[in-house]
């Protein structure tokens, strides 16, 4: 009688927090023997300037799964220490580098990435928040045989997700962060058996999520109200979304309304301080805020700011 089939040995690449669910779903599966897991070298974060461990490496440990953090993939022993594994397959969730041709056929079913969009929409770094920047109804999670370009390979599997009209850069990371998990989990044992079909992307439709900089939560007024919070929520928690009083830097926060506006002001124009919420004209309608951070403050509610008094009515914020 033969014995039960032999677990796959995987390899596991990823860093951030997004990917912590892959390693704990990858270590928990039968039909496969997570061997290692591949994160970025540690980094100086913090006041006090000390190295601080990834997310996958801290869950790797925990579990006990050995972890490499090469500087270099391209050059270097990393790719012959991945070699001594003898991976049958690498799985990758949110790395943060582009594999080389070399590593990509280095297991023996190639390499997949877990990618949290629906591809082809929203290739790239930030698929999460600029999907809800800009006005997506839906988003969700693919699983992708990997390939040399930039998410392009052929989709082996998907799930999709409603983006809520109250949906916020954080909540949405965190539920496709668990649906990579749950996606790879469930396509695991087709994968491994070849029997997935390769769906390759077309072009059409096709758009790229670049990188998002400090500067992206910087406020233009002159945009309609509707596109202000959906940037708002999706800049949430970083970069953050801010304007300028006077030489200051305020901070405005995801619990918002748009509401239509009435008379004459210029976008930028603080409308009415209340306690209800402070009212900002756009360049189209106004938007009203209910919790905001003064540089230099904690962050509090309008019924707070309309007590300190630290705006008023007919101010201009840049």
């Amino acid at each position: 009688m033969s014995g039960p089939p032999k677990a796959a040995r995987v390899v596991f690449m990823g860093t951030p927090e997004f990917a912590v669910p892959c390693v704990q779903a990858l270590a928990e599966h039968p039909s496969c023997d997570l061997v290692a897991a591949v994160c970025q070298p540690d980094r100086v974060r913090g006041r006090k300037k000390e190295p601080q461990p990834p997310p996958v490496k801290v869950a790797a440990e925990a579990l006990g799964i050995p972890v490499l953090q090469p500087r270099r993939i391209k050059t270097g022993p990393f790719q012959d220490q991945l070699r001594t594994l003898q991976p049958t397959l690498a799985v990758v969730a949110a790395y943060g580098r582009i594999l080389p041709q070399p590593l990509l056929d280095l297991p023996t079913l190639g390499c997949v990435n877990l990618h949290a969009s629906l591809l082809p929409r929203w290739r790239g770094a930030a698929p999460i928040q600029w999907s809800i920047a800009e006005g997506d109804m839906e988003s969700g999670v693919c699983l992708m045989q990997m390939d040399v370009g930039l998410d392009t390979g052929d989709v082996l599997a998907r799930a999709k997700t409603p983006i809520t009209s109250d949906e916020t850069g954080q909540t949405l990371h965190d539920r496709l962060s668990v649906m990579s998990a749950t996606l790879l989990a469930e396509s695991l044992p087709k994968l491994l058996a070849a029997e997935l079909t390769r769906i390759p992307q077309s072009g059409d439709g096709a758009t790229y999520a670049r990188m998002l900089t400090r500067e992206d939560g910087r406020i233009d007024w002159t945009q309609s109200a509707v596109r202000i919070a959906r940037r708002i929520r999706a800049f949430y928690p970083w970069p953050g979304a801010f304007t300028q009083v006077g030489s200051s830097i305020l901070k405005l926060f995801p619990d918002l309304t748009v509401q239509v506006s009435h008379g004459d002001a210029a976008p930028g124009t603080v409308i009415d301080v209340s306690g209800a919420g402070i009212r900002i004209r756009t360049g189209k309608g106004d938007l009203i805020v209910r919790e905001l951070q003064l540089q230099g403050r904690r962050r509090m509610s309008a019924k707070e700011f309309a007590n300190g008094r630290a705006l008023q009515p007919g101010i201009r914020l840049d």
